[in-house]
Order: structure tokens, then sequence, then C-alpha cells
């Protein structure tokens, strides 16, 4: 299950992170959030022990959301070693997800 991200927990979970991780940015009104969602979810369970898969309630976390320049959800962050190394903003397959997840593992 994907980790819930919060203003609190951001740096240690994914500043912090000794693995790669990607970070949904979301809100509950928006509806291409909630059809990537379950993606999302998905793809926390296939990379279990390999990845961080997290979700930022843009709502309730407004200091990351401006801290990245989130103006448009859902957005995806792909962080290594605590800096952002890729984007996907918008509705996507859940290949290219986890294409751009596995170019972190490699």
């Amino acid at each position: 299950m994907a980790l819930e991200i919060t203003d609190a927990n951001f740096e240690e979970l994914v500043l912090k992170s000794d693995k790669p991780v990607l970070v949904d940015f979301w809100a509950e009104w928006c509806g291409p959030c909630r059809m990537v969602g379950p993606v999302v979810e998905e793809i926390a369970k296939e990379y279990d022990g390999k990845a961080v898969v997290g979700k930022v309630n843009v709502d309730n976390n407004p200091q990351i959301s401006m801290q990245f320049g989130i103006r448009n959800i859902p957005a995806l962050l792909y962080f290594k070693d605590g800096q952002v190394v890729d984007k996907q903003v918008g509705a996507v397959p859940k290949s290219v997800l986890a294409e751009k997840l596995n170019k972190q593992l490699a």
C-alpha cells in the first residue's frame, strides 16, 4: 500500500530514503487523480522492498506542494538520493509510471 506522505514526514520518508521514491501529488476532488490512484497502489505492491511509493494530498499538505511547484495534479515526482530525478504530470498508463521507476532502480 502506498504510504501517506505529509508535510511532517516528507523529509524522513522521501528525502532520506535509501531507495528510489515515487510520490503521487493528488486531491480527492481531482478526477484524473482518482484514475491514477489505483495504479499507484498497484505499483506500491509490486515494488515493495525495492522502492518507496507514497501519496501526498495537496489540500492537506500545502508546504510540500509549494516547495516542489505543484500546480497541476496528478503530479508524480520521482526522487533518488533526496533529489527530484523525473516527473510525470497527468493521468498516464501504468507502464509509463513503472518504466520511469525502473530507470531509477537501474
